[in-house]
Protein backbone atom coordinates (compact mmCIF):
# COMPACT_ATOMS: atom_id res chain seq x y z
CA UNK A 1 0.00 0.00 0.00
CA UNK A 2 1.81 3.32 -0.83
CA UNK A 3 1.74 6.04 1.70
CA UNK A 4 -0.81 7.92 -0.44
CA UNK A 5 -3.05 5.32 0.85
CA UNK A 6 -1.76 5.20 3.87
CA UNK A 7 -2.36 8.77 4.75
CA UNK A 8 -5.89 8.77 2.99
CA UNK A 9 -7.09 6.12 5.10
CA UNK A 10 -5.82 7.40 8.21
CA UNK A 11 -7.08 10.76 7.48
CA UNK A 12 -11.11 8.73 7.28
CA UNK A 13 -10.31 6.73 10.50
CA UNK A 14 -9.75 10.36 12.42
CA UNK A 15 -13.15 11.53 10.44
CA UNK A 16 -15.12 8.96 11.50
CA UNK A 17 -13.92 9.59 15.56
CA UNK A 18 -14.31 13.16 14.69
CA UNK A 19 -17.04 14.00 11.93
CA UNK A 20 -16.66 17.40 12.67
CA UNK A 21 -13.07 17.97 11.77
CA UNK A 22 -12.15 20.53 8.92
CA UNK A 23 -12.85 18.62 5.12
CA UNK A 24 -9.27 18.87 4.40
CA UNK A 25 -5.75 18.43 5.77
CA UNK A 26 -2.03 18.45 4.64
CA UNK A 27 0.34 15.85 5.23
CA UNK A 28 4.03 16.24 6.04
CA UNK A 29 6.84 15.44 8.19
CA UNK A 30 9.25 17.98 10.73
CA UNK A 31 13.00 18.59 9.58
CA UNK A 32 14.93 17.81 6.57
CA UNK A 33 15.87 14.12 7.62
CA UNK A 34 14.17 11.16 8.40
CA UNK A 35 15.91 11.09 11.78
CA UNK A 36 14.49 14.55 12.31
CA UNK A 37 11.29 13.88 11.35
CA UNK A 38 11.55 10.40 14.29
CA UNK A 39 12.62 12.57 17.08
CA UNK A 40 10.45 15.86 16.24
CA UNK A 41 7.41 13.52 15.86
CA UNK A 42 8.01 11.58 18.82
CA UNK A 43 8.24 14.92 21.11
CA UNK A 44 4.52 15.63 19.71
CA UNK A 45 2.98 12.28 20.94
CA UNK A 46 4.75 12.78 24.09
CA UNK A 47 3.07 16.04 25.03
CA UNK A 48 6.21 18.17 24.46
CA UNK A 49 6.40 19.88 21.10
CA UNK A 50 3.38 22.04 20.46
CA UNK A 51 5.33 24.31 18.13
CA UNK A 52 6.64 24.56 15.06
CA UNK A 53 8.39 26.87 12.87
CA UNK A 54 9.48 27.60 9.44
CA UNK A 55 10.95 30.00 6.91
CA UNK A 56 8.46 32.48 5.37
CA UNK A 57 10.08 32.52 2.25
CA UNK A 58 9.11 29.18 1.19
CA UNK A 59 6.30 29.88 1.30
CA UNK A 60 6.32 32.35 -1.16
CA UNK A 61 8.36 30.71 -3.52
CA UNK A 62 6.61 26.99 -3.65
CA UNK A 63 3.61 26.79 -5.00
CA UNK A 64 2.19 23.93 -3.28
CA UNK A 65 3.36 25.06 0.87
CA UNK A 66 0.59 27.24 2.15
CA UNK A 67 0.97 29.24 5.13
CA UNK A 68 -0.56 27.74 8.40
CA UNK A 69 -4.24 28.90 9.26
CA UNK A 70 -5.60 28.83 12.51
CA UNK A 71 -7.88 25.83 12.52
CA UNK A 72 -5.76 23.52 10.01
CA UNK A 73 -5.55 19.81 10.07
CA UNK A 74 -2.51 18.80 10.03
CA UNK A 75 -1.26 14.29 9.35
CA UNK A 76 2.11 14.13 10.64
CA UNK A 77 4.04 11.66 8.85
CA UNK A 78 7.08 9.90 10.65
CA UNK A 79 10.03 9.56 8.68
CA UNK A 80 9.04 7.27 6.32
CA UNK A 81 6.44 8.64 5.19
CA UNK A 82 3.71 7.00 7.52
CA UNK A 83 1.01 8.99 8.95
CA UNK A 84 1.05 8.71 12.93
CA UNK A 85 -0.83 12.00 14.43
CA UNK A 86 -3.01 14.52 13.67
CA UNK A 87 -2.80 18.32 15.14
CA UNK A 88 -4.66 21.46 14.38
CA UNK A 89 -3.41 24.89 14.11
CA UNK A 90 -4.26 26.90 17.18
CA UNK A 91 -1.81 30.27 16.39
CA UNK A 92 0.44 31.41 13.88
CA UNK A 93 2.59 34.62 13.99
CA UNK A 94 4.84 35.62 11.34
CA UNK A 95 8.28 37.58 13.19
CA UNK A 96 11.69 38.04 12.73
CA UNK A 97 13.97 35.38 13.28
CA UNK A 98 16.05 37.66 15.86
CA UNK A 99 12.55 38.34 17.75
CA UNK A 100 11.31 35.30 18.24
CA UNK A 101 10.52 34.54 21.67
CA UNK A 102 11.57 32.50 24.76
CA UNK A 103 7.72 31.03 25.03
CA UNK A 104 7.99 30.04 21.45
CA UNK A 105 11.06 28.50 22.07
CA UNK A 106 9.93 26.68 24.97
CA UNK A 107 6.68 25.57 22.93
CA UNK A 108 9.01 23.67 20.25
CA UNK A 109 10.18 21.37 22.68
CA UNK A 110 13.62 20.84 21.46
CA UNK A 111 16.80 20.59 23.05
CA UNK A 112 17.00 22.34 26.48
CA UNK A 113 13.99 24.44 25.18
CA UNK A 114 15.54 27.98 25.84
CA UNK A 115 15.38 30.24 23.38
CA UNK A 116 19.50 30.33 23.01
CA UNK A 117 19.33 26.90 22.06
CA UNK A 118 16.58 27.25 20.01
CA UNK A 119 18.36 30.22 18.01
CA UNK A 120 21.44 28.30 17.51
CA UNK A 121 19.93 24.83 16.50
CA UNK A 122 17.19 26.78 13.98
CA UNK A 123 19.89 28.95 12.87
CA UNK A 124 21.90 25.55 11.75
CA UNK A 125 18.61 24.44 10.04
CA UNK A 126 17.48 27.19 8.79
CA UNK A 127 21.49 27.63 7.03
CA UNK A 128 20.88 24.41 5.31
CA UNK A 129 17.27 25.15 3.85
CA UNK A 130 18.11 28.43 2.49
CA UNK A 131 21.27 27.69 1.31
CA UNK A 132 19.99 24.05 -0.21
CA UNK A 133 16.56 25.38 -1.44
CA UNK A 134 16.57 29.17 -1.89
CA UNK A 135 20.46 29.38 -2.73
CA UNK A 136 21.07 32.08 -0.28
CA UNK A 137 22.60 32.54 3.22
CA UNK A 138 20.39 32.41 6.65
CA UNK A 139 19.75 36.09 7.24
CA UNK A 140 18.87 36.60 11.34
CA UNK A 141 16.19 39.28 9.82
CA UNK A 142 14.32 36.54 8.13
CA UNK A 143 10.59 36.28 8.60
CA UNK A 144 9.66 33.03 10.34
CA UNK A 145 6.78 31.48 10.72
CA UNK A 146 5.68 30.53 13.95
CA UNK A 147 2.65 27.62 14.50
CA UNK A 148 1.57 26.39 17.77
CA UNK A 149 -0.63 23.46 17.53
CA UNK A 150 -2.95 20.67 19.53
CA UNK A 151 -2.31 17.06 18.99
CA UNK A 152 -5.95 15.78 18.33
CA UNK A 153 -5.27 12.33 17.21
CA UNK A 154 -2.84 9.64 17.21
CA UNK A 155 -2.49 6.24 15.27
CA UNK A 156 -3.81 3.55 17.14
Amino acid sequence: MSNETKIKLFWEEYTQLHPQAANSYEAWAFGDSPQMADELLNLVIRGIKTGTASNYEVYEVCDDETLPEIGRHSILLDGRGHPQAVIVTTAVQITPFDEVGADFAYSEGEDDRTLESWRYEHEKFFTRESLAFLKKPFDPKMKVVCENFRLVFTKS
